[in-house]
């Protein structure tokens, strides 16, 4: 599996890199593992967290370049360690013995054939958690069929409908067909949520999505999309978390925090629209009177 690293199309941009002869790729990779960190993790969805926490493993880089990535640091500038793949399967039998619910994947896409051996490698020792992959959902539908069976529980984003803020706001191209049809194919491997008695998620999908200041139209647009494309009993978190960082902090149209003028109104669109499985955070400081004028 490690050959699809010489001439790696891992992800849609396909660039081809020979990741094996150290080449780094678009998402800024070599054929190293990189993480970031990995711990236990207490504030994702209910369903996910659990009372147990879930333990993440935060990868380096990313195949997107979204100029508001609140892990800005390991997402863009690549902060991290690089590991071995028996290394990273010891990590995930090091959060088994933490007791945690699951093993949680954040931005795994440039690494996928290392994680498929890191898995094969820790359930050879006793590994047996859900695995949870945890995506900004610009996938090949070629690779997310090489994680048929080993992938328990798909956690993507769906940013946009919108293309033209998908080529803004994160450099790349046909974000919303692209992600959609790698939606459809994580349906397809994990269908509707099975969760266990104490309500944590064991098996399926949820879809996430931060709502951007300005772009309400947007998020409509995606929840639309949900809707009308996937099962009632499919989870959607939509997020209010958004706030300035990074690169968007020079931008006029998201240089602040959701509105509570915009939050309520992606609270009623979700009522409109019959959406009842899932979770919507609480929205926190805000500009309490600005309505935004942009079309």
């Amino acid at each position: 599996m490690q050959k699809m690293l010489e001439k790696c199309t891992l992800c849609p941009h396909k660039c081809g890199a020979n990741r094996i002869k150290g080449e780094i790729g678009r998402c800024k990779s070599t054929d190293k593992v990189k993480i970031a960190l990995y711990s236990t993790h207490e504030f994702e969805e209910p369903c996910i967290s659990g009372i147990n926490g879930s333990g993440t493993v935060f990868f380096s880089n990313c195949n997107l370049n979204c100029i508001f990535c609140q892990n800005y640091e390991i997402s863009q500038l690549g902060r991290g360690k690089e590991i071995s793949t028996n290394e990273l399967a010891d990590i995930f039998l090091k959060q088994q013995e933490k007791n945690v619910e699951n093993v949680n994947l954040v931005t795994p896409t440039s690494y996928v054939p290392q994680i498929i051996e890191a898995i094969q490698i820790a359930k050879k020792h006793g590994f047996r958690l859900p695995i949870v992959y945890n995506t900004n959902a610009y996938e090949n539908i070629e690779t997310i069929k090489l994680l048929d069976g080993y992938v328990d529980i798909y956690l993507p984003d769906l940013k946009y409908v919108e293309n033209d803020l998908a080529k803004k706001y994160s450099k790349i191209d046909n974000y919303f067909e692209i992600a959609t049809e790698a939606i459809k194919e994580m349906y397809r491997q994990v269908g509707n949520p099975i969760l266990n008695s104490d309500g944590i998620m064991q098996r399926g999908i949820m879809i996430r999505h931060l709502v951007l200041p300005t772009y309400i139209e947007n998020s409509k647009k995606v929840l639309d999309w949900i809707k009308n494309n996937l099962p009632k009993e499919v989870y959607v978190s939509v997020m209010a978390q958004y706030f300035p960082t990074y690169m968007a902090k020079k931008d006029k149209r998201i240089n602040r925090k959701l509105t509570k003028y915009e939050w309520n109104k992606i609270l009623d669109y979700i009522e409109v629209l019959g959406i009842e499985n899932g979770f919507v955070q609480e929205l926190g400081e805000h500009e309490e009177e600005y309505v935004p004028n942009w079309e």
